[in-house]
């Protein structure tokens, strides 16, 4: 989530200037009393989180844009316009609110968007909990820019998968970009399919959208489709053991693949032409990975693909490069 936020000076809190005559603003001590507008809140947020050194990347880029996102989203005010309320007095009530989500980010490394159970790509919201990762996939990217040239005409897309789905996200991305197909979405995981199944009924593409349980492709018998997209477990051992505790907060089955990262990735690899129609495309999104994909599969001719963002995190493969 990019926001355009001007940066908050801090500032000595003058009651007669900046609170109004309504205000209740108390200097007998203690963050209640004190911290009295959104700018307080925010100058304190970010303070709290840099000097807690957390961990910040579940789609905020720093401490002060994610004490902006948790001070704005708490008081239900709007993500994208700070400045009109930097100076607005926040009743106790409120405050009290504040303060506890801002404990609990600091205290117990509960990433912002379980704090709030919502995740942004781009402009698109997703609910979220604890049964699924945290959304943050460069895929959501490509699938905005409809993976041209690889699908020259968004219209020949009338099939498509969302392997180890989690939230939804994807599928429902796939769903609004390419508007003749109907996508399935597949988790191992039950809970990580009622996550999906909420997000789905948000959007109003039940009739579009099917919600599938299955072990990668074993569910699926002969299904065939145009585009397969998969943002599968891809953390090595070595990587899960030095992971943020935020990341720990995820789901483990979402995250860990071996030793190698690619236990998830081998399978798909090995099952994926069956399930592509002959001129279909798999992308599959490995983050740092390409070291370990290229030594995993040798013989496979990627396209690695780059978003505005960022480069070679995800992999593309025709039909027909796939082995038999």
């Amino acid at each position: 989530m990019n926001h355009s936020y001007k940066p908050v000076q801090d500032h000595e809190h003058e009651h007669d200037e900046s609170c109004g005559p309504d205000c209740d603003h108390d200097h007998s001590g203690g963050p209640l009393e004190e911290l009295v507008t959104v700018r307080d809140l925010v100058r304190y947020a970010t303070s709290q989180f840099n000097r807690a050194k957390l961990f910040f990347g579940h789609g905020l880029q720093d401490a002060y844009d994610e004490a902006v996102y948790l001070v704005l989203h708490s008081l239900h005010l709007p993500l994208d316009r700070l400045e009109p309320f930097l100076d607005a007095c926040i009743p106790i009530a409120e405050r009290i609110e504040v303060l506890e989500i801002i404990r609990r980010r600091v205290e117990e490394r509960v990433p912002a968007a379980y704090l709030t159970n919502e995740a942004w790509l781009g402009e698109y919201r997703f609910y979220v909990d604890e049964r699924v990762i945290v959304p943050r996939s460069y895929c959501a990217e490509l699938i905005a820019d409809g993976l041209s040239p690889w699908i020259a005409d968004d219209a020949a897309v009338t099939r498509a998968l969302d392997l180890c789905t989690g939230s939804g996200c994807l599928a429902i991305l796939m769903v609004l970009r390419f508007g003749n197909a109907q996508v399935d979405a597949i988790d191992l995981s039950p809970d990580a399919l009622e996550v999906a199944a909420r997000n789905v009924s948000d959007y109003g593409l039940q009739d579009d959208v099917r919600l599938i349980q299955s072990d990668v492709f074993d569910a699926l018998g002969d299904e065939r489709y145009d585009l397969i997209i998969s943002n599968p477990p891809y953390v090595t051992e070595d990587a899960m053991d030095a992971l943020p505790d935020e990341y720990l907060r995820e789901p483990r089955m979402a995250l860990a693949a071996g030793d190698d990262g690619m236990d998830v990735v081998r399978r798909i690899i090995a099952q994926a032409r069956r399930h592509l129609t002959d001129d279909g495309v798999l992308i599959v999104e490995v983050g740092h990975n390409r070291e370990f994909v290229e030594a995993a599969f040798p013989d496979l001719e990627c396209v690695w693909l780059t978003n505005t963002t960022e480069a070679e995190k995800v992999f593309l493969v025709r039909a027909d490069q796939l082995p038999a």
